[in-house]
């Protein structure tokens, strides 16, 4: 074995726990997991290969690793909300707010850990999103403003921050799945 294969062999079995778990946490699907794993390892791989010099390995496998995921995102199709709102009244919540959602925190110790990592993974969810559609989501479900109410602050249309909305909760929705069924489970 030559020493750079050496040297990749080792990167990867010191890396790859951390790398999965971090990737695991952000991707629903344990094939897409395993396939975001791989391209990481091939990029790692062809990086060696070039005779490109890498300096920090672990913090560029991360970059990597969020860079896979986030390319992911953006080839899944979003797939239409089901029929839970009125369409014709844009001041109707969707579903409940996020609080009715949660665990209560004084339903025991194990509700109030499912509560602090549903709240975790919601927070890096919203980080993904983009600037607009974070702001519309947070200002309707966290502040509870209304969406006539931040089309007359912003001079958005109204249509335009639902839209927004809409695709923010279906980015939220996939995101979150995979923990949600993991706790629906216990």
């Amino acid at each position: 074995m030559s020493e750079q294969d050496r040297r990749i062999a080792e990167t990867v079995e010191r890396e790859q726990g951390r790398l999965r778990n971090f990737i695991r946490k952000r991707v629903a699907d344990r094939g897409d997991v395993e396939d975001v794993l791989q391209d990481v390892f091939f990029e790692l791989v062809e990086a060696y290969r070039l005779v490109k010099p890498i300096e920090e390995v672990g913090a560029w496998l991360f970059r990597v690793a969020r860079n896979r995921i986030i390319d992911r995102f953006r080839k899944k199709r979003p797939v239409p909300l089901p029929p839970t709102r009125n369409r014709s009244d844009p001041e109707e919540g969707d579903v409940g707010s996020i609080e009715e959602l949660l665990p209560s925190p004084d339903a025991g110790p194990e509700a109030a850990y499912a509560r602090a990592v549903l709240l975790d993974e919601l927070e890096a969810a919203l980080e993904e999103l983009p600037e607009e559609q974070r702001f519309v989501f947070v200002a309707h479900e966290v502040e509870g403003r209304s969406f006539r109410e931040l089309s007359s602050e912003t001079g958005v249309a109204v249509n335009t921050l639902l839209s927004r909305k809409h695709y923010a909760v279906l980015h939220l929705r996939r995101r979150l799945q995979r923990i949600y069924d993991e706790f629906k489970e216990k």
